[in-house]
């Protein structure tokens, strides 16, 4: 683990998986601020991320990397459950951005592609849009990462693509090369896209798994992350690789097993019941 973050350069841009607690790399997390405590390096890094990752308590996901001068740019789509994060951005210590979740994840894939970045009407007279605060969260942050442009007579929202560094994700098991499946993990999130993009930056992706594999033991069809696009490989502790922070592991959330309908308690009928509902 202190050999993978040392491969994490100051000032770098890290894409960073997960969904709350789903397919996050919760050892990086832990690793790279221990680091920081004790060295002062990993420092200024810019970090980008979809789903909110954490658990709306200063213990788990980004929340371990919430510290002055280890972060200097956050943007994110979710930040309900990343209070060490808020505080940073509301006290003005860190460049804050919230952009539409699904955008972000779109622009992985744009910056993995060299595509100069996600065009869409998504947050159009928002404050996303830059003729109010272009998902601008404090004063610290000037730079626009949002365009307003206009095409066959349209105005559309042009989220600008830029280098990602560094990719930290996260697998359930790869083989000595670092092909990775997700046998246990709940969800596959952006990880393939994320460590694409870095790759096609020219950075690094480092890859946290709960068992390495022999060569030629894993079935082909089930790797997620070949492990062409892979540099480092950490083996996690079995505290930070809980499948969600529910449960270190529920067969039923990854297709497993399948539960029956009738064991599962009705919700009350309350406003997110009619939510659930209408969705």
């Amino acid at each position: 683990l202190e050999q993978a973050v040392s491969m994490i350069p100051d000032g770098a841009t890290v894409g960073i998986g997960g969904f709350i607690g789903c397919g996050h790399p919760q050892e990086f997390s832990v690793g790279i601020e221990e680091s920081f405590l004790k060295s002062g390096h990993p420092r200024d890094l810019t970090i980008m991320f979809s789903a909110g990752i954490g658990d709306g308590t200063d213990k788990l996901g980004l929340n371990k990397i919430g510290h002055e001068g280890l972060l200097k740019r956050i943007i994110g789509g979710h930040w309900g459950l990343i209070p060490k994060l808020q505080r940073l951005v509301f006290e003005n210590k860190v460049e804050g951005y919230n952009l539409p979740l699904g955008t972000i994840s779109l622009m992985f894939r744009e910056i993995a592609g060299h595509r100069p970045g996600v065009i869409t009407k998504i947050g159009l007279k928002t404050f996303v849009d830059p003729r109010l605060e272009g998902g601008k969260m404090n004063e610290r942050t000037k730079e626009d990462l949002v365009e307003l442009i206009e095409m066959d007579g349209e105005e559309w929202l042009r989220y600008k693509s830029f280098p990602v560094n560094v990719a930290l994700i996260r697998a359930t098991y790869c083989d000595e090369d670092g092909n990775a499946t997700m046998d246990k993990e709940a969800a596959t999130l952006d990880s393939l896209a994320i460590a694409q993009a870095a790759k096609n930056s020219g950075g690094i992706v480092l890859l946290q798994v709960e068992k390495v594999v022999q060569n030629g033991t894993l079935d082909a069809r089930k790797v997620k992350i070949p492990g062409i696009y892979v540099d480092g490989i950490v083996v996690s502790r079995p505290e930070n690789h809980w499948q969600t922070y529910e449960a270190h592991y529920n067969p039923a959330l990854c297709g497993e097993v399948k539960v029956p309908v009738d064991s599962i308690p009705p919700m009350k009928l309350n406003e997110r019941k009619i939510i659930c509902r209408r969705a």
